[in-house]
């Protein structure tokens, strides 16, 4: 199959999405990451929008980039003035990329109602601008904004604007559906018949307001298109763009084009993560082909099904993309996940005590526990139930206290806690940010001098939800812990009508598999 070039836009249309801020060094990294991945092309911003893009052109070329190639962005020239003379142009000039990408009108409206000009005028912006950067040097793409609308209301001047494009010397004219509101039945038919009428490359930008933009960029590619403009997860104004990370995935593997580098498809799990840390963003659990849910097996005739044959619940092996199958434990269970679970133990050929784990497990959850973000307080679960569990450290007692200063200052909190550990007896206070910080703090103190492989732990993240809301302040709560080391993450529940003794639960449990892990047992 062809080859389809990747053209990503994170760093200017994705930083565009709410709450999204790329520092210098976040553009720099992820340009680094985009071209290791095989990016063909990285659109890095529009150079005269703000000094860090400005900053961006001019330390990227100090980059050793292995294939992809930097893409500065901006608009024609303004109305009635020379390209040489147009600031716009003279940016994208002093940028010195290879590439530029130039964006037109392509909606009669907008000519005439928002940049201000004849409809004749905007055709010769649109060819001046492309002519004077082919004149010098760079190779041009042309973005039709707009252009899925403006060929509704205007169809044969929406092409004069293509036309135009392409006689200037554009080297791919991008047919961009600017405001995420065409179908794809739609897209399939104006990609034909723009292909009809131009002689050059064709590609595709979308937006995603209908929920449609990987279908629109597939069936574009269906009938043509060579480049498709997008971002990583899909971020981007409104809605977002595109998410190249299913686009790849749907193009390589289900349609067998060539895409990025040959082994690259395998890492879009971790290509999709790493946008997500530096963009500072949540996982997107359900994100098809790479969030953790994707692969993600919850109820008992599913997974019974998984066990014997992947491919009756999974419509590709997971590691194609780099992520994993999961297997998670609820009340929804039956004993084939908890066999699925046990494997590690050698025990699961034992049916009555699968059925007892299985027991305790919808018991567990009938009180408001979770165990799908919590596998470590599973294995525990599993450990005693099969009599292999022998406690690291014996609670004795815990004490918090909160003192708030009378003069408006932060709260003082402090955790006093006695634990046994064979014969010892370890009594430790400390301080902490609050309750939760404090007793982790004080049961560390009182356990590093006798597991000193407790230093390495650290807590990754907490979460409290309220069980069973009707109850007011007396409700039960369930509160989640995440905890890393410096070779795994894993989570921890406890539920208790007292949020300090939920917290105290999972928090146990968080030491007590870190303990367990260490030891190989």
């Amino acid at each position: 199959m062809a080859r389809i070039a990747i053209y990503d836009t994170t760093l200017r249309d994705g930083s565009q999405g709410e709450g999204i801020n790329f520092s210098l060094q976040d553009k720099l990294l992820l340009t680094r990451k985009l071209d290791d991945m095989g990016i063909d092309y990285i659109e890095g911003g529009y150079p005269l929008s703000n000094p860090k893009d400005f900053e961006y052109f001019q330390q990227v070329r100090s980059l050793e980039l292995k294939h992809a190639k930097i893409v500065a962005f901006g608009m024609t020239r303004r109305k009635n003035t020379h390209p040489a003379e147009d600031t716009c142009i003279k940016a994208l000039m002093d940028a010195n990329t290879p590439v530029v990408t130039i964006v037109g009108k392509t909606w009669d409206m907008q000519v005439r109602e928002v940049i201000g000009a004849t409809l004749e005028e905007n055709l010769l912006m649109i060819g001046d601008s492309i002519k004077y950067l082919r004149d010098h040097g760079r190779r041009v793409f042309y973005d039709a904004e707009h252009f899925f609308d403006g060929y509704r209301h205007n169809p044969e001047y929406a092409l004069q604007t293509l036309k135009a494009a392409e006689a200037a010397g554009a080297e791919v004219v991008i047919l961009c559906d600017t405001n995420g509101g065409t179908m794809p039945e739609t897209i399939a038919e104006r990609v034909k018949l723009v292909r009809q009428h131009l002689s050059c490359e064709v590609g595709i930008h979308c937006h995603n307001d209908c929920d449609l933009a990987v279908a629109n960029s597939l069936i574009a590619v269906a009938h043509g298109v060579t480049q498709v403009q997008g971002t990583i997860n899909g971020i981007g104004e409104r809605c977002g763009n595109v998410d190249l990370v299913s686009v790849v995935a749907n193009l390589s593997i289900k349609y067998g084009y060539e895409v990025l580098q040959p082994s690259s498809v395998k890492r879009l799990t971790e290509l999709s993560r790493y946008v997500y840390e530096v963009a500072n963003m949540n996982f997107r659990n359900g994100q098809p082909y790479v969030g953790a849910s994707a692969f993600a097996h919850k109820g008992g005739m599913h997974t019974h099904a998984v066990a014997k044959n992947p491919v009756s619940y999974e419509h590709i092996d997971p590691a194609q993309v780099g992520n994993e199958r999961r297997i998670l434990v609820s009340e929804l269970s039956g004993q084939s996940t908890i066999l699925a679970k046990t494997t590690k133990y050698a025990i699961n050929q034992d049916r009555a005590l699968m059925g007892k784990i299985l027991t305790q497990v919808q018991d567990l959850e009938n009180e408001g526990y979770e165990f799908e973000a919590a596998e470590a307080s599973f294995d525990l679960l599993v450990k005693k139930a099969a009599g292999l569990y022998q406690p690291w450290f014996e609670r004795m007692a815990y004490r918090v206290n909160i003192e708030a200063m009378s003069n408006n200052g932060d709260p003082i909190t402090e955790a006093t806690v006695k634990v046994r550990v064979g014969e010892q007896v370890q009594h430790t206070v400390s301080e902490g940010d609050g309750p939760v910080n404090a007793l982790d703090a004080a049961l560390r103190k009182a356990l590093l001098p006798l597991y000193p492989k407790l230093a390495s732990m650290k807590l990754v993240d907490y979460k409290v939800r309220v069980v069973n809301g009707r109850d007011g302040t007396a409700a039960r709560v369930r509160v989640v812990i995440e905890s890393g080391d410096a070779d795994s993450v894993w989570g921890t529940v406890g539920v208790s009508e007292n949020i300090i003794e939920a917290s105290w639960l999972a928090l146990v449990d968080s030491i007590e598999y870190k303990l367990f892990k260490d030891s190989g047992t």
